[in-house]
């Protein structure tokens, strides 16, 4: 990158969060608790992880946060809203003290200089919902959220210029029982998981219909990756076709084309895999298109081609942190397989290194879709070690996140319209499947899985790094 020409002044630089990760305060002030919040519960006491009920705290410190983002130079801030503060039961009974959590920390980001860019859903259904009908399996979880999305869109109009609607769908589907709660008894009916991704596509045509009624524009958060062909071979350059068709297109056509992509929804239909959908869903698609993308980007994917005898199965995961101790990867016979990537290094769990495929993400995608971007999630997940003088040397941070401002810069120097970087995370937080032994924040927060002590915020190297990166529009990256 040229250190004559930066990213424009109004980018958005900032960072993310959401809210069952961080907020803590599961059972304060009307809450209700959320399916995250017995997910968690279950995955403490089977692994040791910390459950949401604490947190990071920021439902106590969000000021002191928010001065910490000022401090660093954000011009954004991404969270989410929890639904159960609103609604702790689902339904319409709106509970205040939630909504003025919200109004203080949209006011406090405005009073700031920061844009607050909201996310209506990220993992956290209300409880009472999926008691009441087994939650996302049930095509009635669509009135409910309707409901929601409506109340809180009308009720800070007039602040919130960007909403981002549901975050990672395909992340769902490919981790559904971490991600929603879904009953022992519905567990090996996979079918469901496209069902639950058609539900949350007419909530999330039904969100972008809302912003648009008051001016303000939407889309959705996808968890995205690029993917490549493990050889040259024409069967293997197939594969990695097909397996972009399921886990991408199959989710960006609904949203800026509004329709599922044909040859994906075929191979669903062929196994017994494809949803429901009822007349006037893909019209309801169709006429609610979303005006950005809002890219999760963490690594790139490989496949390679599968024999149509081999056992289906679904994404493994890195419980422990060590490489090598992914539990698996998805395959879908006669479709594709995916597997490692020999050309990458990755993290300890796993996950490829690829800041080039982020720029392949932007360019590949803006010839496909012609809408303008911003990465709300793209971090690094590592072991932090707290010094005895109280620092945190993260100098791996620091080379991941620079290398993929460069790449989107790269693609900018193309013409792709960015509009913000919002890397993960703002501040330490719950990692979804490996607690807090699993850091991504530019803030270290005081606590471990075990002992959530005065959850003490640190800045980081990364933190001071990132700072001078923004004071200078992107140019001063050392």
């Amino acid at each position: 990158m040229s250190k004559l020409e930066g990213f424009p002044k109004d980018f958005l630089w900032g960072a993310a969060t959401s809210a069952y990760q961080v907020e803590g305060a599961a059972n304060e002030d009307g809450k209700g608790l959320s399916q995250q919040d017995v997910i968690n519960t279950e995955r403490h006491k089977a692994y040791g992880f910390a459950d949401a009920s604490i947190a990071s705290d920021h439902y106590h410190k969000y000021k002191e946060d928010i001065a910490l983002f000022k401090e660093m130079g954000f011009t954004s801030y991404r969270f989410s809203i929890a639904w159960t503060r609103i609604f702790p039961n689902g339904g319409d009974e709106v509970n205040q003290a939630g909504v003025d959590f919200y109004r203080n920390l949209i006011k406090e980001c405005k009073d700031n200089g920061i844009e607050p860019i909201p996310t209506l859903y990220h993992y956290d259904l209300p409880w009472a919902l999926v008691e009441k009908y087994n939650g996302w399996l049930s095509r009635e979880v669509v009135k409910d959220f309707e409901i929601y999305a409506k109340f809180i869109i009308n009720e800070f109009k007039d602040d919130i210029k960007y909403w981002v609607t549901i975050n990672e769908q395909s992340i769902i589907v490919q981790y559904w029982t971490q991600k929603c709660y879904v009953p022992e008894e519905y567990q090996n009916q996979n079918q469901l998981r496209y069902q639950i991704n058609h539900h949350m596509n007419l909530c999330q045509a039904i969100a972008v219909k809302y912003a648009h009624e008051v001016g303000a524009l939407a889309g959705p958060a996808l968890g995205y990756s690029p993917i490549y062909a493990r050889t040259c071979k024409p069967e293997d350059q197939i594969a990695a076709l097909n397996a972009n068709d399921l886990r991408n297109s199959y989710y960006l056509d609904v949203y800026f084309k509004g329709y599922y992509t044909v040859a994906p929804l075929t191979y669903l239909q062929e196994n017994g895999l494809a949803p429901v959908i009822e007349e006037g869903d893909e019209e309801l698609f169709r006429a609610n298109i979303s005006d950005f993308f809002a890219i999760n980007y963490y690594d790139s994917q490989c496949a390679h081609a599968c024999p149509e005898g081999a056992e289906r199965s679904w994404s493994g995961y890195n419980l422990t942190g060590k490489k090598g101790d992914m539990s698996g990867f998805e395959t879908h016979p006669g479709f594709y397989q995916m597997c490692p990537n020999p050309e990458l290094d990755t993290t300890a769990w796993d996950w490829a290194i690829d800041p080039i495929g982020l720029e392949y993400v932007y360019r590949d995608l803006y010839t496909r879709y012609k809408v303008p971007f911003m990465i709300t999630e793209n971090g690094l997940g590592a072991y932090d070690d707290l010094t005895e003088d109280g620092k945190i040397h993260d100098d791996y941070r620091i080379d991941y996140l620079r290398a993929h401002i460069q790449a989107t810069k790269r693609a900018m120097d193309k013409g792709v319209e960015v509009l913000g970087y919002m890397p993960w995370s703002a501040l330490d937080l719950l990692s979804t499947s490996n607690g807090y032994k699993k850091r991504y924040g530019l803030i270290y927060v005081d606590r471990t899985d075990e002992d959530p002590k005065e959850c003490k915020r640190i800045r980081k190297d990364s933190f001071y790094w990132y700072k001078k990166v923004i004071a200078s529009d992107g140019t001063d990256l050392d």
